[in-house]
């Protein structure tokens, strides 16, 4: 007999869920929408972004609690996630799909539980107005029990990643095909964080960056606390910002500011490192890399497909860093953070089969309905010896790997396609903020007309 949705919930809380898959397992018959047989084929929900017909956010959601649209579900419990750190080819996988499937992930935002808000979310989205009832479990948990690594703020990367998930039949030399089928906040709030020593006018090592002075320095010097090695000290700024249909508002007690919500994934990988502790720098959730990760381009909306090198057996996909509101170069430091339900497609695309761009079998790629986006990156290797952050890299690589796609995917003539993308092709900072800076360009579908 299935069980009730309160039974089903009450497996998920005992652990069932926190290996990862429940797929077709009665608990989730209970909690799903999907219902039915889990092999049939997923038919993607009406975008639920700002431009999209419903609401971004309809009510919190708890793990396991709520519409579960894929046929396999991730939760973000303390053993399901890494804090800071990305996967490596040698990850054991947290739940296992086919290919083609649909996983829906409750990813969990940083933003609130770090340790300079604390490493408290009811006490810091507290302090903001939030009840009990609007902060996430898998918050609480993690913040308080976290133990696969020693935490280091000033080490580590921010990000709760989750994942692994292997894909089946995904060898090395592949591509992972990643399409977004589906994204609702999973709380009605999100936050914008700006930490010292980063964003792009963050002070640096010798004072401020090449362009600018130290009094326009942000956040300004005279506020850095970092030598108290307390980071509840240091001076960072985070703004809290809510949800209001389709929109973020965020004020500052004489002005209200008001912004439409375009929700996506910052983080979205592959295993890549082949480093074999957790937490190698290689492996550090800041600076994308070859394998995606924390590559923070914001089409990668509902609708989306986003094509990665396969790397390990498995592909071993990862998520972190949900985003509810980005600009181009997100140069505060991060996004309106905030925890997100996201709904995926696996997708094993093998060599020859023009399943995928044929640059995406060696540099991440991506498209939308509109777009083809080819991907730059300043230093894609993630050395760990500091990351270069030259944007006229990022740019030149985005540039080639355009015209790579162009000339050998869609047949023009190499000089006739730089020309091109100088009349009408957009180049745009993804960001300027992980270390390794990223430059993506939006080369419109419907300019092809023959």
């Amino acid at each position: 007999m299935a069980p009730t949705g309160k039974e089903a919930a009450e497996l998920i809380e005992r652990g069932v869920g926190r290996r990862g898959l429940l797929g077709a397992a009665a608990a989730m018959g209970a909690i799903a929408t999907l219902g039915g047989s889990t092999n049939r084929a997923f038919a993607a929900p009406k975008a639920t972004t700002s431009t999209g017909g419903g609401d971004f956010f309809r009510g919190v959601l708890q793990p396991g609690q709520g519409p579960i649209a894929g046929q396999h579900y991730l939760s973000s419990r303390t053993e399901d996630v890494l804090w800071g750190y990305v996967p490596t080819v040698h990850a054991a996988p947290v739940a296992t799909i086919g290919s083609g499937e649909t996983i829906t992930i409750d990813a969990l935002s940083h933003e609130g539980i770090l340790e300079d808000q604390g490493r408290d979310p009811l006490g810091w989205f507290g302090a903001h107005g939030v009840p009990r009832t609007r902060v996430l479990d898998d918050a609480i948990d993690v913040a308080a029990n976290y133990h696969r690594t020693q935490r280091s703020f000033d080490i580590d990367g921010p990000h709760v990643v989750t994942g692994p998930v292997a894909v089946t039949g995904a060898e090395p030399g592949d591509v992972l095909k990643i399409e977004t089928l589906d994204l609702l906040a999973r709380v009605p709030y999100g936050v914008v964080s700006s930490r010292h020593g980063k964003g792009a006018l963050g002070r640096t090592a010798t004072g401020a960056p090449a362009g600018i002075t130290l009094d326009e320095v942000m956040p300004p010097i005279a506020t850095d606390g970092r030598a108290t090695k307390d980071p509840t000290r240091y001076g960072n700024v985070s703004v809290f910002a809510s949800v209001n249909g389709n929109h973020g508002m965020m004020n500052d007690g004489a002005h209200t500011l008001q912004f439409p919500l375009r929700p996506f994934f910052g983080m979205m990988g592959v295993a890549f490192s082949e480093a074999q502790g957790l937490t190698d720098p290689s492996a550090n959730s800041i600076p994308p890399t070859l394998g995606g990760g924390n590559i923070d381009i914001r089409q990668l909306g509902v609708g989306s497909a986003f094509y990665l090198p396969v790397k390990a057996p498995g592909a071993l996909f990862y998520v972190g860093d949900p985003h509810m509101a980005m600009g181009d170069g997100e140069v505060a430091l991060t996004a309106m953070e905030g925890s997100i339900r996201g709904t995926f497609r696996l997708t094993v695309c093998k060599p020859g089969s023009g399943d995928a761009p044929s640059v995406a079998y060696h540099y991440p790629f991506a498209e939308t309905a509109e777009h083809w986006i080819p991907i730059g990156l300043s230093d894609p290797d993630g050395s760990s010896g500091g990351q270069i952050n030259d944007l006229n890299i990022g740019m030149r690589r985005a540039v080639v790997n355009a015209l790579d796609f162009l000339e050998h995917d869609k047949g023009l003539s190499r000089s006739v396609a730089y020309a091109y993308l100088s009349a009408a092709a957009d180049f745009v900072v993804s960001q300027v903020v992980d270390r390794t800076v990223g430059v993506h360009g939006l080369i419109s579908k419907s300019d092809l007309v023959g």
